[in-house]
């Protein structure tokens, strides 16, 4: 038996980064051994599909050398031989891309068959062989590579994203299990350039298959005294620019690029304005969630972006008692983390317009002054003081009664303290 390195960590230790920045994991690839050598060696067997194992020791994975033979639909559909007599060169030949089809000896020497270095020199994203077209699953993950690696100058190759248009127009992503999608997506969101992922998979046709909700907003205009980008979708990839300046947090950046979803289904008779947008905006996103499974921290600052934003917006328009209506929406008192998270997509969308990328975002400060405001009031003394007044309350409007009181105190706060500060500036 022969272990080569492969993968991620060749091809970023060959990129000059670091394991800590890359985040790669190592991944080995056995030629010449079958399932009985490695367990008698005592390695774990992992894999029920494809032989995996995990290391003994360093519980690292090493796979037999396989080749794959496309039977069925899907990135499931797929018989693999695992026989010793597979070579190198036949597993590098399944992998996705060339830079990723590298392999490194126990001496350090490389094994590069299909040019991956080459690529990586003039930072291509280049597909192996055609058998790429029979995993859809890739498309994806071609996408989620670009936006990785974006910032280095990297760049899908022309004739790999024919391919990938020529996979989207066949359907073969219809039959992408929910989970693995948003495993894909939920990566990329991470990435350094997320925005990138979401032009990637559009400019090959992908994006209408894989989010038709936020596909559906190019070409639809906003009012370009507001918006001089004009494009609600490009104005969603300039959020979501904006959101990964501002945070690493993918919750908050998954939420910036579904806030808008509601303009695409507003009336067209009043476009390009989108009056109510906000509230259309959640049945889009339901839908949009379910179908893919999206966890629910996801979803949940995912709603309250969709629903309140513009509200966060005209914060200083707003009255006192409407102030703490929209704290108790976003369920700030018992979760102030949530709201923290809420404002980076409020003011990543204040920001993701032309021209206005470094114009500050007043709101924010605006909003936290009025919650810091309303939990200085001082509930338990509040109570004791009404217990013991003249008019106690009775027992069957009591609940309404605690909540009325609670609710004028802390409007009073807010009001308050919202004078102190003044009108903001923007």
């Amino acid at each position: 038996m022969k272990t080569y390195l492969v993968g991620g960590a060749v091809r970023d230790r060959l990129l000059g980064l670091s394991p800590s920045v890359s985040g790669s994991d190592r991944d080995w690839v056995v030629v010449g051994g079958s399932a009985a050598q490695m367990l008698a060696e005592g390695y774990q067997q992992v894999g029920r599909d494809f032989p995996v194992f995990l290391h003994p020791r360093s519980k690292e994975e090493y796979a037999l050398a396989r080749t794959e033979r496309k039977t069925g639909p899907g990135y499931t559909g797929f018989a693999f031989n695992a026989d010793p007599s597979v070579t190198l060169e036949e597993d590098l030949l399944r992998r996705d891309l060339t830079i990723n089809a590298i392999a490194q000896d126990e001496q350090g020497n490389l094994i590069d068959p299909y040019h991956g270095q080459a690529d990586l020199e003039q930072r291509v994203l280049r597909h192996v062989s055609p058998a790429f077209s029979e995993d859809p699953l890739r498309v994806l993950r071609v996408a989620r590579f670009a936006a990785r690696f974006a910032h280095l100058g990297f760049r899908v190759a022309d004739e790999t994203l024919a391919l990938m248009e020529r996979m989207s127009a066949s359907g073969e992503l219809d039959h992408l299990v929910a989970e693995r999608v948003w495993q894909e997506m939920d990566k990329a969101l991470q990435q350094r350039s997320p925005a990138v992922f979401i032009r990637t998979l559009r400019a090959c046709g992908a994006l209408s298959a894989i989010l038709p909700e936020v596909d559906a907003l190019f070409g639809v205009p906003q009012p370009e005294r507001y918006h001089p980008e004009v494009d609600a979708g490009v104005h969603v990839l300039m959020c979501l620019e904006q959101a990964a300046s501002l945070s690493d947090d993918p919750v908050v950046r998954f939420a910036t690029l579904v806030h808008d979803l509601g303009k695409a289904v507003t009336p067209t008779s009043n476009w390009p304005h989108h009056y109510g947008h906000e509230k259309l905006g959640l049945t889009p996103l339901q839908r949009l969630c379910d179908r893919l499974r999206v966890p629910n921290k996801h979803a949940a600052i995912a709603r309250l972006g969709s629903e309140f934003h513009t509200l966060c917006h005209q914060i200083a328009e707003l009255r006192p008692a409407t102030v703490l209506r929209l704290l108790e929406s976003l369920d700030a008192f018992r979760r102030p983390e949530q709201m923290q998270q809420f404002l980076l997509v409020c003011e990543a969308d204040a920001r993701g317009r032309t021209g206005f990328e470094d114009t500050p975002y007043p709101q924010a400060e605006r909003l936290l002054l009025a919650l810091r405001a309303a939990l200085s009031v001082d509930i338990k003394a509040l109570l004791e003081t009404a217990e013991s007044g003249p008019g106690p309350l009775s027992r069957g409007k009591e609940q309404n009664a605690i909540k009325a009181l609670i609710s004028q105190h802390r409007t009073r706060a807010i009001a308050e303290a919202l004078q102190q500060q003044g009108a903001p500036d923007a």
